[in-house]
């Protein structure tokens, strides 16, 4: 079963860190700025706050594994969009399928957080958790290394500067298909987990839900440690996407290299997550999890200073180096807000999941930061910012 799970956080953690890479692709093609192709991460991370709930009360209902097929299918779904949105070589389209395949994405960590924490004793769980996330951040470093050269590969010769009417029309269908061939593999992938999975979808037993209260669980925001747990999720993703976001564009300005290198890169910084998952999962059974979360939040913060403070491979390293600042951030809140919640852990997930529209917003902010100042270093001040208050927050918990 724990197998089953891992699985899950791969295939959607690999999923997620794709944004990253088709960024600075749709941007090239159709000539966009930094807030207009910070739009992928909005359409892709408003599916939180749209399908959070429903995807919780949809688990509530038929239980965790056909959940979990429905929302595979779902992603399979959004994967096929791709053939249209290049057919047409329309980016409002890319936008639609984005938001499609994380619907399905949704559902899947509805299911997928709750469900680690329940495979094992309670006092294990922020280190069960944290090791679960290593394999989502196994998907984050493999998946952006081979998209890049798939997806950018091209970019480098070729450009759609200069063309307009039909030749563009015709460069924005051609440069697409590497988007399209990439998520068709995707969905054949995700098609075969699917079928394994409905094949054991009675396997769970003793499985239970509690009804929601409140407005579908918006009740239990005003659990201090829930409600401030959740916003630190919005702060966190927001941060993190924000900085993957923008990898490609800072590393080719502050260190002169290719869009296709610069892409390739990107693994180092969910690399660093992946490592330091597995190291935090040890660390996490001997050391408060508050204070390990305050630590790290620090750390990120003192990385971003030194990466916008400096120029060249340190000003590039110091950046990718905030992955591994990043490790044990989500699953630490997550099980530090969710303590206590025993069977309305599905109603707890759900909130959670909403609250990771941050992926939405704060990248969009930070768009606009940098299309208003013309320099990426003053818009990673804001995902600095989002650091401090998890900082704080690890720090409370800590002491409560």
């Amino acid at each position: 079963m724990q197998a089953f799970v891992f699985s899950l956080f791969f295939i959607f953690g690999g999923i997620t860190s794709l944004n990253d890479v088709i960024i600075p692709k749709l941007k090239e093609l159709f000539t966009l700025s930094y807030t207009q192709a910070m739009l992928v991460q909005v359409c892709f991370f408003a599916a939180y706050a749209v399908i959070g709930i429903p995807g919780a009360r949809l688990v509530q209902r038929i239980g965790y594994m056909r959940g979990a097929v429905a929302g595979l299918g779902l992603m399979m779904a959004g994967c096929l969009l791709f053939i249209p949105a290049s057919q047409t070589a329309a980016y409002p389209l890319f936008l639609g399928a984005l938001f499609v395949l994380a619907s399905g994405v949704v559902i899947v960590q509805v299911v997928a957080n709750p469900l680690i924490s329940m495979l094992g004793r309670p006092e294990t769980t922020h280190s069960r958790l944290t090791f679960a996330q290593a394999f989502n951040s196994l998907g984050t470093t493999i998946f952006p290394y081979f998209g890049a050269i798939l997806i950018l590969g091209a970019l480098a010769g070729q450009s759609a500067e200069g063309l307009s009417g039909a030749a563009l029309d015709a460069y924005r269908t051609s440069e697409s298909r590497a988007i399209v061939n990439g998520y068709l593999g995707l969905a054949a992938a995700i098609a075969v987990v699917a079928g394994v999975v409905w094949l054991f979808r009675n396997s769970l037993k003793g499985e239970t839900h509690a009804a929601s209260a409140g407005l579908a669980g918006l009740d239990l925001l005003g659990q201090w440690r829930f409600g401030l747990g959740a916003l630190c999720i919005f702060l966190y993703v927001g941060a993190e996407v924000s900085i993957g976001s923008l990898i490609v564009s800072y590393l080719s300005a502050v260190m002169g290299l290719a869009e296709a290198d610069a892409g390739k890169l990107i693994a180092w910084y969910w690399g660093g997550a992946m490592l330091g998952r597995f190291v935090g999962s040890a660390v996490l059974r001997v050391v408060r999890p508050g204070l390990v979360l305050a630590g790290v939040a620090v750390g990120a913060i003192l990385l971003l200073i030194l990466s916008t403070q400096s120029s060249g491979a340190l000003a590039g390293y110091s950046l990718l180096a905030v992955g591994l600042m990043n490790a044990i951030m989500f699953p630490t809140i997550f099980s530090l807000a969710c303590e206590g919640l025993g069977a309305r852990s599905a109603d707890g997930s759900g909130i959670i999941n909403v609250a990771i529209v941050g992926g939405a917003v704060i990248p969009l902010l930070t768009g606009l930061i940098v299309d208003a100042s013309g320099a990426i270093a003053t818009g990673l001040m804001l995902p600095a910012a989002c650091y401090a208050v998890i900082a704080w927050y690890g720090a409370r918990t800590a002491r409560a």
